[in-house]
């Protein structure tokens, strides 16, 4: 252990996509020769998997996953009510984050490891924290997921802009930056010039091979068919992740409606809905199409143990998104070794090898979305040669080996 380089990585999103990333990096990591400890939240939602690092997880969170929808609906008062309970259930999130930054900084500052990583900055005041950890002589670095608002920044952000100063300012305190493509590196360095380009590094997201571990403990595909009402002979188109409008979940129902024209299918949206998503009025546009007993919403935080099997029972899985950096959502996909379907966005093009294991598309386009849906969907040789072109792409390039090895590289620099 004393030869072992201390990193620390920091992810307080307890449940979802980024604590994905981080538990898988944390073990790859650990492999390759580091002593790792993860800090995060109490309710940490990979406790009962294997570990072969630390985690520090003493301090609460209000998980945005239970944070009541901010879908609008035709009750006024109902919507009213949801927007009001939102709003005070932010602010008291808001407190609780504060409050664990000081205390994750106060504990950095005390132990010194050797290299402190960070994912998302999601939040400006983050940056004073940054800052601090900085100036009592810590070496930082990020793994940038996303460093662009997609949905809008609402007025709390702004004001924090002008108090924590510019994001190119907050960025200047990490040694080294990961990037999950080099269109999202290149779109980086043209928004904050002052950054040098040698801090940026090029990393793959890795896959989602953790979730084959849960195979046992999954619940199964006979249960979900049951639960969505699908017959075993019904083909699935499916999107999975986080419902936003950036994900073009739009352009998907529109193009699902021309698709259903040439093919036999059923559109299967599972995720959980962001506040600036309307549920009420994809609802309301899948009526007007005549597709309501054809496509199936379940609007909520997917457990984990259920992606497996939703993965599994799907025909091809769609990422119609209107911009994107990466996805993670795309790499489950590979690791249950899928055929997909991706609009032309940020680093996806970067990800997925049109024509070999899935197919691109130009974002914001139905019909062209809606050709290669028919095209997957009529044929199925085609279908599970992509699908398992996927899953070699899963095993091989977007393996945490490789990825572990190119970050060390990096760290030893440092």
């Amino acid at each position: 252990m004393q030869n072992k380089k201390r990193l620390y990585i920091i992810e307080l999103n307890s449940a979802g996509g980024l604590i994905h990333y981080a538990y898988q990096l944390c073990t790859a990591l650990a492999n390759a020769g580091f002593d790792v400890t993860l800090i995060t939240a109490a309710d940490y939602e990979m406790a009962n998997l294997p570990h072969n690092f630390q985690v520090k997880k003493d301090f609460y969170l209000m998980e945005n996953f239970t944070l009541p929808n901010e879908a609008s609906g035709k009750n006024f008062f109902n919507a009213a009510g949801r927007r009001i309970a939102r709003f005070f259930t932010r602010i008291l999130r808001g407190i609780f984050l504060i409050v664990a930054w000081f205390r994750v900084s106060a504990h950095l500052l005390r132990v010194k490891p050797d290299l402190v990583q960070f994912s998302r900055i999601q939040f400006r005041f983050e940056a004073y924290f940054i800052r601090r950890l900085k100036k009592g002589g810590l070496t930082l670095t990020q793994v940038c997921h996303e460093f662009e608002e997609r949905e809008g920044r609402n007025g709390i952000e702004r004001i924090f802009a002008l108090l924590f100063g510019s994001e190119e300012a907050m960025y200047a305190n990490f040694s080294a930056l990961f990037f999950h493509a080099e269109e999202n590196r290149r779109r980086f360095l043209a928004r904050f010039p002052l950054i040098p380009a040698e801090r940026t590094h090029l990393i793959a997201h890795g896959n989602q091979n953790w979730l084959l571990s849960l195979a046992a403990q999954n619940v199964s595909e006979t249960t979900l068919r049951r639960k969505y009402g699908l017959a075993e002979r019904d083909k699935i188109v499916l999107f999975f992740g986080l419902l936003a409008p950036s994900k073009g979940i739009q352009d998907l129902i529109e193009a699902f409606a021309l698709a259903r024209r040439s093919c036999e299918a059923k559109l299967l949206i599972a995720g959980y809905p962001t506040k600036h998503i309307d549920m009420h009025a994809l609802r309301k546009r899948v009526a007007e199409l005549n597709l309501s007993e054809h496509v199936i919403f379940d609007a909520r935080y997917i457990n984990m143990m259920e992606i497996g099997p939703l993965m599994r029972l799907s025909t091809v899985v769609v990422y119609p998104y209107r911009t994107s950096t990466q996805s993670g959502a795309l790499q489950a996909a590979y690791t249950f070794g899928k055929p997909v379907i991706a609009t032309n966005v940020g680093g996806l093009p970067e990800a997925v090898e049109d024509g070999r294991n899935g197919f691109l598309v130009a974002p914001e386009d139905p019909p062209a979305l809606a050709q290669k849906i028919v095209a997957l969907i009529q044929d199925a040789e085609l279908a599970e040669t992509m699908g398992a072109y996927s899953d070699l792409l899963s095993r091989t390039r977007f393996s945490w080996e490789r990825i572990a090895e190119l970050v060390a590289a990096v760290y030893a620099t440092l």
